[in-house]
This record gives structure tokens, C-alpha cells and sequence, in this order.
């Protein structure tokens, strides 16, 4: 791990376990660290510039989020997972997902609409450039966002990030991402309707695809 450690951190307001916290979950989800990896405290708080305290708080709180596992006496490690669990997680956010369309048809006014729409129109842009689904165009984090749930957002979120993990290996595939972005499109009209039920079906449908999908990959691995 050492030619893949962190920058220092700022001497900012900012407390050092949360200044951790964020360094250390960019590195899992974006993969400096691998799923299977050993995180070697002593040289993450050097390079970070920290004592071990903060990063161990920084470290039991990616645990807690389901990124890390901790093995008595023998430290942390990137969480790996199983197909299992990755279906686990799929029929969590399946549940999260469906109720937030729902809300979302409930709650959304025409500008929200607009939003989400806007969303879509920068990644068909980006598709027709690149290919793959762009990550930082997230329809689903937006809509679940639009709803004003935090709860079901944090929750969301969260599922998100595992699943991330889960499917690290999986990489790009431009046709699935068209077909995505279609399954996103049809969700948005429904939920302009006033159609939560439809909406609902429809984002079922599509997340359950993506799982298939995601299985595949794993049997091939």
C-alpha cells in the first residue's frame, strides 16, 4: 500500500476522524484500496499526518457503513463480498428505490421535474462521448434527493456505496448504459404523471436487470 497513500491532511475546523473518514471511503469506493486489502494504520496516519486515534474513529465508522471489516488482532480490511450479499443488498435498494418513486411522484413539483430532466439530458451527452453510465450523473441519488427524505436518502446512500464495492470489478458496458438510461427516462415520465405505481414497477424492473447484470459478472470473475 505504501506507493498508494493519501495526501496529508489540512489543518483545517474540520475534525481529523472526519477529514479521515472522507479520504479513506474516496479510496475504497474509487479503489486505491482493493477489496481483500489490509489497511496499514501506521502508515495511513503517517502519511495523513494524524494521530492513529482519528483514524481508528475514521475506520470503525466505514465499518459500520459496510466498506471495511474489522478481524480481531488482525486490523481492517477492504470488505469483499459474495454474490449473496450483493443480491442482499440489491433487494434493499430495490425496496428504498420503489418507495422513493412513489414519493417522488407525490412530491415532485415541474421544476424538480426539470431537474431531474436536465440530469438526463447531461448524460445522454455523455453516453454519445463516453460510452459507460458517467458516475457523477447519479439519477438515482438525485430522485431519491428530490423526494426531501433525508432518512431515506442516507439510506440510500449507503446501500450505494456497498453495492459500488460489490461491483468494482465490473467496469463499463456502454450497452447496458444506453438501456439505463432509457429505464431512467420512463421512470421520469411516470413519475410526472402522478403514476407512482408505474414508476415503481418500472424502477423495480430496471434495478433487477442491473442485478442480473451484476451476477454475470460475477460468475464470470
Amino acid at each position: 500500500m505504501s506507493s498508494n497513500l493519501p495526501d496529508p491532511l489540512e489543518r483545517r475546523a474540520q475534525t481529523f476522524s472526519g477529514a479521515s473518514l472522507a479520504v479513506l471511503r474516496d479510496m475504497v469506493l474509487t479503489g486505491r484500496l482493493l477489496p481483500g486489502e489490509r489497511l496499514n494504520e501506521v502508515e495511513l496516519a503517517r502519511a495523513l499526518q494524524i494521530s492513529r486515534g482519528p483514524l481508528r474513529e475514521a475506520i470503525q465508522r466505514l465499518a459500520s457503513e459496510g466498506l471495511l471489516t474489522i478481524v480481531s488482532h488482525r486490523g481492517a480490511y477492504v470488505r469483499t463480498f459474495d454474490a449473496g450479499e450483493l443480491r442482499d443488498l440489491y433487494e434493499l435498494r430495490i425496496a428504498l428505490e420503489m418507495h422513493a418513486v412513489r414519493l417522488a411522484a407525490e412530491r415532485l413539483t415541474a421544476d424538480d421535474v426539470a431537474d431531474v430532466g436536465e440530469l438526463l439530458d447531461e448524460t445522454r451527452e455523455a453516453l454519445a462521448d463516453a460510452g459507460g453510465y458517467p458516475e457523477e450523473l447519479d439519477f438515482h441519488q438525485r430522485m431519491v434527493a428530490l423526494t426531501g427524505n433525508q432518512t431515506l436518502l442516507s439510506a440510500t446512500v449507503e446501500v450505494h456505496r456497498q453495492i459500488h464495492l460489490a461491483r468494482s470489478r465490473s467496469g463499463q458496458q456502454p450497452d447496458r448504459a444506453r438501456d439505463a438510461y432509457d429505464e431512467h427516462r420512463a421512470v421520469v415520465d411516470h413519475v410526472a404523471a402522478g403514476n407512482g405505481e408505474a414508476a415503481a414497477n418500472l424502477m423495480r424492473t430496471h434495478l433487477q436487470k442491473s442485478l442480473e447484470n451484476a451476477l454475470r459478472i460475477f460468475d464470470e470473475n
